[in-house]
């Protein structure tokens, strides 16, 4: 059962579609990435990119963040996103789509929309991660100090660096790692 860890929406479970093509992500690989994020999170603009059921952006949402996308492509993940931001009341400040997350995030910064935190938890068969990755360092989506998520696989390591983004930081949290990337240019910490 996956619940809402902390803040305004403390303990609310989440609705989590069947079968298992969306992997949730964890309570405890959450709690590791809020413990990092905390500062950062009030007011913030965060950018869910492989949503899921919605748990990592509503966990930010919950927690204060001025704005929160997810996207996702599967029809039954959007609609659990979808009832979830309903059940949460976060719906005026949570925007859901139903798109290809690559494409999405290029359309994002065809229209010089920018996030402060970025999350990326694509399924950890392929390279999604590092093609989004790519696309955040090819790309102004990230403002000036924000950060790119990556949650993988900890036998999938990603690069230091990735075009303009250089690891900042890495957790590994039982089998999964957080890769925290920043500008190259930026003298700014993930804490």
């Amino acid at each position: 059962m996956t619940r809402i860890i902390a803040g305004r929406s403390k303990g609310r479970r989440l609705k989590t579609p069947g079968g298992l093509a969306t992997r949730p992500t964890g309570a405890r690989v959450r709690q590791s990435l809020f413990d990092v994020l905390a500062p950062r999170i009030p007011g913030c603009r965060f950018l869910d990119a492989f949503a899921g059921t919605g748990a990592v952006g509503l966990e930010a949402s919950s927690r204060g963040a001025a704005s929160v996308v997810l996207v996702d492509s599967s029809p039954a993940a959007i609609a659990s996103v979808r009832e979830n931001a309903r059940a949460l009341a976060a719906a005026a400040e949570v925007r859901v789509l139903k798109q290809d997350a690559l494409a999405a995030m290029a359309a994002f910064a065809r229209r010089g929309e920018r996030f402060d935190v970025i999350y990326l938890d694509p399924p950890y068969d392929g390279d999604l991660c590092l093609r989004a990755l790519s696309l955040v360092s090819t790309s102004d989506l990230l403002t000036p100090g924000g950060l790119a998520v990556a949650e993988r696989f900890h036998k999938s390591p990603l690069p230091e660096t990735i075009g303009r983004l250089v690891r900042m930081r890495s957790l590994r949290i039982g089998d999964h790692v957080l890769s925290l990337y920043g500008s190259a240019q930026e003298e700014s910490s993930p804490s």
